[in-house]
């Protein structure tokens, strides 16, 4: 078991620095899929091809929808950049908190 101060603080600054670089990882692997995937760009930019055509040709119905269709995979690749940025800023407080831990520790 745990015989010292020190060895209580060892832990949950290692315990945080895993979590850090665990969430580094994750930010990594969501920035990097929202940079590779750009499937989204590809179908936004053919909807909007579909709603020009239909506002020529007179269907409103198909630029409404195509509208709605484009703000949301605005809103969708929104939301995964946020997460990923997140994710991001938690990692590094995350690994902050674990040097600001162990930096008595290396010190000594």
């Amino acid at each position: 078991m745990v015989q010292s101060v020190s060895q209580v603080v060892m832990i949950v600054a290692v315990i945080l620095a895993s979590l850090g670089l665990l969430c580094l990882i994750l930010s990594i692997l969501i920035l990097a899929r929202q940079a590779m995937g750009r499937n989204i760009q590809t179908i936004a930019d053919q909807t909007t091809k579909l709603a020009e055509k239909g506002l020529t040709d007179g269907v409103s119905g198909l630029v409404g929808n195509a509208s709605l269709l484009i703000g949301s995979l605005n809103d969708l690749a929104r939301s995964n950049t946020g997460i990923g940025i997140f994710f991001v800023f938690l990692a590094l407080v995350l690994l902050a908190g674990a040097f600001y831990l162990l930096r008595p520790l290396l010190i000594v």
